[in-house]
Parts: structure tokens; C-alpha cells; sequence
């Protein structure tokens, strides 16, 4: 378990480098210095008299003057090495001076630029990300002394009196950072941290939303770009890992997976969009070329889905006759319209979305926008495994009995007309011809209560 010591003791040292890349380029502010201050009246020990000899001169008054570190670092022209000696090693040695503070504490340990630690605690993966990589000492005394160069040299190119403000974007003055609060935490025995994560202590940023969430936002228009280009076949499951994987590889794309049939959401439904004038094609025409040329419907039920149940086309013989020379848009039927198709003959449900177009190319009538084959190929489906399961002594779901054989005939009584029917059951003149397709099955009950005779032929 981490202690709160060590959660943020990292902070305070990633702060306080951060504030010393500002005192050092940007705006000066001597009360904020981070350096301590030399002329201290209780400095103590020898240590501490060299680092106040090296760093103040007595005035004509006799009393100390005081020299910022930023005077100080201009006045050797931003020298890396000499820096590093300052901050790290001469400031360290001001500090162990002061022998009250590391009385109950662990002492740090100066730094000298010429005998710096060149390894690092623990095991380095080979494949680790740059950013995410621990920097031995050397390493941060390499990259803070580069650091300072570039730093300088663009300070230089502001005019007399200009100063950087400090950017984690910036990668010098994040480089800086990085590299100097590393080095601070060896001399103070803190766990060191990468430079990803100083990033993000610097910045106050947390970068599971600054990063992961952006590369996943880019992934998302890239995949979306194929969809516009019509490239659905080419759309991926990209995952990204926390770790490269053993090729090396973050992002790993995979195959989209199929449909779940079960699935509300992603199950296929029976819809199609049909391109259309509604105020030029009549009934008859889009029960007779659209529904059963173009859809494979043998006696449709059409019904317009306005709120009202409206009935444009019934399979029952003389229902909707009146309709069959109306123009759909007569029923209301407009653009972006949604027609319910039912067949009852072949089990065959479908949802028509109308898209109303004024002219089509090369004077169609009409264009249908799907998969048709796959509708038409899952109806026949459908009614060969019903008309197996009627082989074998079932009924279909209109409850209708399927006889294969002319040996048997039924003898009814006249229909009973009920309540809850939606159609009036029609008499029959030919007793020995077909049943309706469309005749309601009456109640098991219905049925029970009823004394059909049956009259059968051997």
C-alpha cells in the first residue's frame, strides 16, 4: 500500500522544478526563489559559509547583498553544468548545514556533475514507450543540460525584458521539468517517476481522459469515414491496450462480430426503403409492381403507421377495391411515411420506409433499397418449415387444416359471427372447393362446444 508520503512527495518535487523553470525563463519574482537564500544570519557549518561566499557580496555598508538566482544564471550564461552544481549539489550541502531538520529524517545527498549514477532501480522492458521509460541520473542531467540550451535559445529570441511561459506541451520546458525533479527525488531518496507521469502532475491533467479518450474520439470519425464511403465490410473492433502487445502494436483491430439474432438492437429486421412519387403512383400500380414483382408478396396487407391504423391495401376480396386508382398521397402518404406489410399466405412481415422522390433516373418508377433476396430467401424458409410440420399432422398458424389427400371432407356448420372477429367469415357456394386463405380460426372452445359432422370417404 502506498503511503501518503510517498503519493506526494513526487508532487512537491515536480511543483517546485516547475517553479524553478519559471524563475529561470520566465517572469522574475525574487520573493519566490527556489533556490535558499545564502544569507540567511543563522547559517551554520562550513558548508553552508562556501555556498554564501559563492553566492552574495558584501556591500559598501558592510551588509550582504542578496543575488537572485536568476541574476545569477545570467551571469553565467545559462552554463548547464555549473546550474546542475548549484541546484544540485551547493544548495543540497546549504541544506544538510542546518543540522535541526534531518535530526528525525533521512539526510539527502548532494550531487556532483562529474560522478552522477548511470542505472536505474528494477527491470526495464525493452518494449517500454519513450515517455513511459525511468531515466537513469546521467540520463536526467543529459536531458536537463540539453533542455536548458533550447530554453535559452529561445528566451534569446524574445526581445529585452521577455520571458517563456511554462507549457506542458512545450517539450524543453517539460524536458526540464521531467529531468530536474527526477534528480531532486534521488538526492531526497523519493520514488522517481516517468515522464508520462510528471506530465501529468505538471499539467494537472489525467491522462486516461486527455489521451485514451482522444484516441479513441479519432478512431471513432476513422471508422465512421468508411461508413460514409460505403467501406461497411471494412469497418473494425479496434481495441487499445494498456501495454504494447508482442508485436509491438497498442491499437489491435478485429473483425466486427454478426448480429445477434436475439438482440433487439443488432438483429436484422425485415425493413427495406422504397424510392418513390407519391403523387403519381396509385394503389394498384404499388400493390402489383412494388409489393408482389418487387417484394415476392403473393396477397399483401398494407397498412399507412399514422397514428390512425389508416387500411391503403387488404387481402380480403372487395375491402379496399375502391382504392386500387387513389394516388398514396390521398392516404397521406409523404416522405419518410412508414408502411406495415403483412402476408399472410407466406408468413412474410415487412416495414416500407417511403422516401418520396419527384423524378428517378432513366424514368423508373419506383426503386427498392435492400437486401430483397435475403427477405425472400428467410419467407420461403419460413413456410417450408411450416408446410414440413403440416406433413406430419400439424396446422399452420392460421389454423387452417391441411389435408393432402381428397378422401376426407368437412361439413361445417354456417359460420358464427362474433365480437371479437375483425371480418365478417363469407358462405362458401362450393362446398368441396379450397378454404379462404384469409378465414379466422375460431376459439378452441368455439370448437369444442360446436357438433360438426364428418363424413369420411374410404
Amino acid at each position: 500500500m502506498v503511503s501518503l508520503v510517498d503519493w506526494v512527495a513526487p508532487y512537491q518535487t515536480t511543483k517546485m522544478q516547475k517553479l524553478g523553470c519559471s524563475q529561470l525563463f520566465g517572469e522574475e519574482d525574487p520573493d519566490q526563489d527556489v533556490s535558499p537564500d545564502t544569507a540567511d544570519p543563522e547559517l551554520t557549518a562550513d558548508a553552508g559559509q562556501k555556498a554564501l561566499e559563492t553566492t552574495s557580496a558584501p556591500e559598501g555598508n558592510g551588509r550582504l547583498k542578496r543575488v537572485s538566482t536568476r541574476a545569477w544564471v545570467e551571469g553565467i550564461q545559462y552554463e548547464p553544468q555549473k546550474l546542475f552544481n548549484k541546484m544540485f549539489r551547493d544548495d543540497i550541502k546549504y541544506l544538510l548545514s542546518m543540522e535541526t531538520l534531518w535530526k528525525k529524517r533521512r539526510p539527502p545527498t548532494p550531487l556532483d556533475w562529474d560522478k552522477l549514477p548511470n542505472t536505474v532501480d528494477g527491470v526495464v522492458p525493452k518494449d517500454t514507450i519513450q515517455d513511459q521509460r525511468q531515466w537513469s541520473v546521467q540520463e536526467c542531467a543529459n536531458v536537463f543540460s540539453r533542455s536548458i540550451r533550447i530554453l535559452q535559445g529561445q528566451l534569446a529570441e524574445r526581445e529585452d525584458g521577455g520571458m517563456l511561459v511554462w507549457d506542458k506541451d512545450d517539450d524543453a520546458a517539460m524536458d526540464f521539468v521531467a529531468a530536474a525533479a527526477n534528480i531532486r527525488a534521488h538526492i531526497f531518496v523519493i520514488a522517481p517517476k516517468t515522464r508520462f507521469d510528471i506530465k501529468s502532475m505538471a499539467g494537472n491533467i489525467i491522462p486516461a481522459i486527455a489521451t485514451t479518450n482522444a484516441v479513441i474520439a479519432a478512431l471513432i470519425v476513422m471508422e465512421g469515414l468508411k461508413i460514409l464511403n460505403g467501406d461497411i465490410e471494412k469497418c473494425n473492433s479496434i481495441y487499445l491496450n494498456r501495454q504494447p502487445n508482442p508485436r509491438k502494436k497498442l491499437l489491435v483491430p478485429c473483425a466486427l462480430d454478426k448480429p445477434n439474432p436475439k438482440c433487439y438492437v443488432c438483429a436484422p429486421t425485415n425493413e427495406v426503403t422504397v424510392l418513390l412519387n407519391v403523387e403519381k403512383m396509385i394503389v394498384k400500380t404499388f400493390e402489383e409492381k412494388v409489393l408482389k414483382t418487387g417484394l415476392g408478396m403473393v396477397a399483401p396487407d398494407v397498412m399507412l403507421e399514422d397514428g390512425k391504423g389508416t387500411i391503403i391495401i387488404s387481402s380480403e376480396e372487395g375491402e379496399t377495391e375502391e382504392n386500387e386508382e387513389k394516388f398514396l398521397s390521398e392516404f397521406g402518404v409523404r416522405n419518410n411515411s412508414i408502411l406495415k406489410c403483412d402476408d399472410f399466405q407466406q408468413s412474410y412481415e415487412l416495414t416500407l420506409i417511403i422516401v418520396h422522390k419527384e423524378k428517378l433516373e432513366e424514368d423508373q418508377e419506383f426503386v427498392i433499397v435492400g437486401d430483397v433476396s435475403e427477405l425472400q430467401a428467410k419467407s420461403e424458409t419460413d413456410t417450408g418449415t411450416k408446410a414440413e410440420g403440416a406433413s406430419n399432422g400439424a396446422c399452420n398458424q392460421t389454423g387452417d387444416i391441411v389435408v393432402e389427400e381428397d378422401d376426407l371432407m368437412i361439413v361445417e356448420d354456417d359460420p358464427v359471427e362474433t365480437g371479437t372477429q375483425k371480418r365478417k367469415l363469407e358462405d362458401q357456394d362450393d362446398e368441396t372447393g379450397p378454404p379462404s386463405a384469409k378465414k379466422k380460426r375460431l376459439s378452441a372452445d368455439k370448437h369444442a362446444s360446436t357438433d360438426d359432422d364428418v363424413a369420411m370417404v374410404s
